[in-house]
């Protein structure tokens, strides 16, 4: 298993130039075979913007079963863990309707 802490970029996550830099880095350890758990422990804010840019936008490259599949999450707090389900749901939501149009 991978840990990709997210403590290594500072302990507030609330924009998306720093959530596009996080995924550039993020990204390439999910091709590879081992599982990458997502470290969010020591970080106080989670903006809806940085959880889009970051995690869910990921999305747009690889369906929602596989990231799952590649990922897990630690040290995540309700706050985070709403921050990061929200900008999942909206990203899901704008795919669908993408796909139907």
């Amino acid at each position: 298993m991978i840990v990709f802490k997210f403590s290594n970029y500072g302990d507030s996550m609330g924009t998306r130039s720093l959530g596009a830099r996080i995924r550039a880095d993020l990204r390439p350890l999910l091709d590879g075979d081992e599982i990458v758990a997502l470290d969010f422990s020591g970080i106080d804010t989670v903006t809806n913007s940085f959880a889009d840019e970051c995690i869910a936008k990921i999305l747009l490259e690889m369906p929602l079963e596989e990231l799952k599949s590649k990922t897990t999450f630690t040290g995540v707090t309700p706050m985070v863990e709403r921050s990061i389900l929200t900008a999942l749901k909206r990203r899901l939501i704008q795919i669908k309707q993408a796909q139907t149009i």
